[in-house]
């Protein structure tokens, strides 16, 4: 299973997400992130991936979150969730993201992984959080979830 980070800047209740240009998910909105390289800590990911796929520098992400995402039967990836409320620098485009803030209220979640709903308000209100997620083989309907909050990280 690929371990990965997703990384959610916030700043006045608005939320940073990119548009994947490519991979897993291209064309969805999600946050910026990418795969754990041999030797780094998840934290050390994320601050890694934000800068290179949006041109954005986070300090001291917070994490809140772990999932496990299941493709069929096949485990497909383990991340580690985090939210960033420090961070410099503009968000740029880049051959691997369009990022774009929005509103909490108006999260595009018709464009985004069938869970993202179930668990971003956690992200939003600062709650965190563990779950499991069953897709089908393609990736493209999620079948069956597990969600707990309060978790301790």
């Amino acid at each position: 299973m690929q371990p990965a980070t997703l990384c959610y800047p916030i700043r006045n209740e608005r939320v940073l997400l990119i548009r994947k240009k490519r991979g897993l998910g291209e064309g969805k909105y999600v946050g910026p992130g990418g795969k754990i390289e041999d030797g780094e800590t998840p934290q050390e990911t994320v601050i890694r991936e934000v800068e290179e796929e949006i041109h954005v520098t986070v300090a001291a992400p917070t994490k809140v979150g772990e999932f496990e995402f299941v493709f069929g039967n096949e485990p497909k990836m383990f991340v580690h969730v985090f939210r960033a409320e420090e961070f410099s620098g503009v968000p740029q485009e880049t051959p691997e993201a369009d990022p774009r803030w929005f509103d909490f209220k108006n999260v595009p979640y018709d464009e985004m992984w069938e869970d993202d709903r179930l668990w971003m308000p956690h992200l939003f209100s600062g709650v965190t959080f563990s779950g499991c997620f069953q897709f089908d083989s393609e990736g493209e309907q999620m079948v069956e979830h597990e969600l707990v909050t309060g978790v301790d990280f």
